[in-house]
């Protein structure tokens, strides 16, 4: 086996692998991808540091000198953040503002209160997939969790009626839409157009977050019959708060970074002519770094003023955003990382070679090792950064509409089956009242059926689109 060698690699035309290389570099693979699902599942190490030493066992197996390997993740790092790191962070504040406020109490008020009896489970649904937009879903989990409480509590529903919509709506929103992490790194990876990437992600997750949300829960009520839990409902930011912003601007703040993201893609589609003004004012304004900070600013005015808020309040909510997410740039860095060693090492021109002779199509294979990277660590975020290193080479020779797809395969794979090494399994458990048991027939369904639908949809828009 040749040595790891970023020259080779970066040069026009790399010699090809030969069988015993494609070896020694799927060997690779497996035993970095072990080391990390062996330090995140057996020894409870955090993501961050499993990815880190993942990365260089990936090396070092692979025949990588040191020092090459090292540069080969930390340049990786480097870019990753720098290219989605920011992003992260605008969503962040935007989230934390629009809980803090308020707004977003208003929208899921606003909303039950014009839905009741079997149009409630729906209600839920588009309440979650609102709000979930420019919030994590470990957030929209802790926000939405006291209003499925109180609805299941009052309206005498089954907890799982009314539950699986509200986590369908956020886990379909994570998993599939940017600006959430995993998609935003993927879109990064596979040099996917966002705008395009986005419109793609509505047209999948609509009819997914149905049959998995207020379809799925009918079964789910009936499987799991289980009451909201008798236990103190968390305190809503709005009873802290003598007023808060109204339903209209609370809405238009958090659909701001969607219309103008799809504006832009849909000049470029009617337009294509670079040299176009309208068409650079579009790439400006569409761009997710301005839509973001817009949306933020806007904020300020539509969110913060009318709840009160002082500039010093704003300060602290701003500051109070951005500390949770710390956690969240090192695991997407680190990921990234992670995806430069495949790359430098030869792993993604090994995917290449081989995939060549499967009958298999780019985008089952890109959800099938989301897949199997889910099923081991338990994080989307991790599936979706690695699998995404793994297929980029993939994308080389894809078109536009086809690289978003890429994308949302990632994305659909990244969510499958949820079990127990999935934080989030036990944060549905917990908060749910459920066992073990009744979490994997209601929540690690519900995810699988997630993955399946999504991966299928991309499967049919790819021979359509």
């Amino acid at each position: 086996m040749t040595r790891l060698s970023v020259e080779m690699l970066a040069a026009d035309a790399p010699p090809p692998i030969t069988s015993a290389g494609h070896a020694q570099l799927g060997i690779a693979v497996l035993v970095g991808i072990a080391v990390i699902v062996l330090l995140i599942t057996k020894f409870k190490l955090h993501a961050f540091l499993a990815l880190t030493i993942g990365s260089l066992a990936l090396g070092a197996v692979a025949g990588a000198p040191l020092d090459k390997a090292i540069t080969s993740f930390t340049s990786g790092l480097g870019s990753t953040v720098a290219g989605v790191g920011v992003l992260i962070a605008l969503g962040a504040i935007l989230g934390k503002l629009l809980a803090d406020s308020g707004g977003a109490d208003q929208i899921v008020d606003t909303i039950l209160a014009k839905a009741g009896g079997r149009a409630m489970p729906w209600a839920m649904v588009l309440i979650a997939s609102v709000v979930g937009l420019p919030l994590f879903f470990e957030v929209g989990i802790v926000l939405l969790i006291p209003v499925v409480l109180m609805v299941a509590k009052r309206g005498n529903y089954s907890l799982m009626r009314i539950g699986i919509p509200a986590l369908a709506g956020l886990s379909v929103m994570h998993g599939l839409i940017p600006p959430h992490p995993g998609p935003l790194v993927a879109i990064d990876a596979v040099k996917a157009n966002l705008g395009v990437t986005l419109a793609l992600g509505i047209v999948v997750a609509v009819p997914t977050v149905i049959i998995a949300g207020p379809l799925f829960s009918k079964v789910a009520a009936r499987w799991v019959d289980v009451p909201a839990p008798d236990r103190m409902l968390p305190q809503r930011a709005s009873e802290q708060l003598e007023r808060r912003p109204g339903f209209g601007p609370t809405l238009a703040t958090v659909l701001l970074p969607v219309v103008l993201m799809l504006a832009k893609a849909l000049v470029d589609i009617v337009v294509d002519d670079p040299a176009d003004h309208t068409q650079r004012v579009f790439d400006v304004i569409g761009s997710p770094l301005i839509a973001l900070l817009a949306a933020v600013i806007v904020g300020f005015f539509t969110l913060g003023r009318p709840a009160g808020f002082t500039r010093d309040r704003l300060q602290q909510t701003v500051e109070k955003g951005l500390m949770p997410i710390a956690g969240i740039l090192l695991i997407v860095g680190a990921g990234g990382g992670f995806k430069q060693t495949l790359i430098d090492s030869g792993v993604g021109q090994m995917i290449l070679d081989i995939s060549k002779d499967w009958s298999i199509p780019a985008l089952l294979l890109a959800w099938l090792i989301a897949v199997a990277i889910r099923l081991a660590t338990g994080s989307a975020t991790v599936a979706t950064v690695s699998a995404a290193g793994l297929v980029a080479p993939l994308a080389a020779d894809m078109s536009t509409t086809h690289t978003a797809l890429l994308v949302l395969a990632i994305g659909a794979g990244s969510l499958f089956f949820s079990h127990v090494n999935d934080a989030g399994f036990w944060l549905v458990k917990e908060y749910f009242g459920l066992t073990v048991g009744q979490t994997v027939k209601t929540w690690s369904l519900m995810e699988t059926i997630i993955s399946v639908v999504a991966g299928g949809l991309v499967l049919l828009l790819s021979l359509i689109v």
